[in-house]
């Protein structure tokens, strides 16, 4: 039966694609929920397929709304890390329990943002991170992987990028462009893969119109939200992330 024809997978990748929408909206995190909720509908490699399209449009609408809102020297340290472990995640695509993987992100994920809330419980303020560039890179390693294996480096990026403590829409801006190259660069390793099908495509131009209106909400959101509240939304949206994903790994 034609994914479209089947209301369980029009109700999983619509709400999919909203958290994908708002999460390239700004409202960081969310957007690594969508492979997970897609895959209870349709297996994980097509879930994948049919979001990696719609991801592309999305960034695209993203970095148009944050065009002059980013960090150079960010996205300079994490790009090549990303872009090696994009060859990584290609490479041991057949290999990986994906499973696994998903449980260590989400753990990691998980006790980072309990982590944070913690130090900066009660508003407390805390001094911004002044890590080394490499340190990004190590990050960016992981966040290519991540968004290789199931579009899901969101976290390994807030990691590193959030406790910089950057204005919050040049937070947003800095992701938007990293992730417009990160996910053009996966798209050579899923036709190698031979990832796309005829009905993956059409399933991913269907969605493509709630794609674009949910990441215009997620805009509209975070450009009339307090600075001083993005960060700990940021913080506890990894929690509940970091939970689903060592969920779904434990139970994969």
């Amino acid at each position: 039966m034609p994914v479209l024809d089947d209301p369980l997978f029009l109700a999983m990748a619509a709400l999919a694609v909203i958290l994908v929408g708002l999460a390239k909206g700004g409202l960081s995190g969310l957007g690594a929920l969508g492979t997970p909720l897609l895959a209870l509908a349709v297996p994980p490699v097509e879930a994948a397929a049919i979001l990696l399209p719609i991801l592309v449009v999305q960034d695209a609408v993203s970095v148009w709304a944050f065009r002059r809102t980013w960090d150079g020297w960010v996205i300079g340290w994490m790009l090549p890390g990303a872009l090696a472990g994009i060859a990584a995640g290609w490479a041991f695509a057949a290999v990986l329990p994906t499973p696994a993987v998903m449980a260590m992100l989400g753990g990691i994920t998980l006790g980072f943002g309990l982590w944070r809330l913690w130090i900066e419980r009660g508003g407390r303020a805390v001094a911004a991170s002044r890590s080394p560039g490499w340190v990004g890179s190590l990050f960016g390693l992981g966040m290519g992987f991540a968004s290789q294996i199931a579009h899901a480096g969101g976290p390994p990026f807030q990691m590193w990028v959030a406790p910089r403590k950057l204005p919050h829409e040049r937070f947003v801006g800095t992701g938007a462009i990293l992730f417009a190259i990160v996910n053009w660069a996966k798209v050579p390793a899923y036709l190698a893969l031979g990832a796309f099908t005829h009905q993956s495509l059409i399933a991913s131009a269907a969605l493509l119109p709630l794609a674009i209106a949910s990441t215009l909400a997620g805009v509209w959101v975070i450009r009339r939200m307090s600075p001083q509240r993005f960060y700990g939304i940021v913080y506890a949206l990894m929690v509940l992330l970091g939970a689903k994903l060592l969920w779904d790994g434990i139970g994969g």
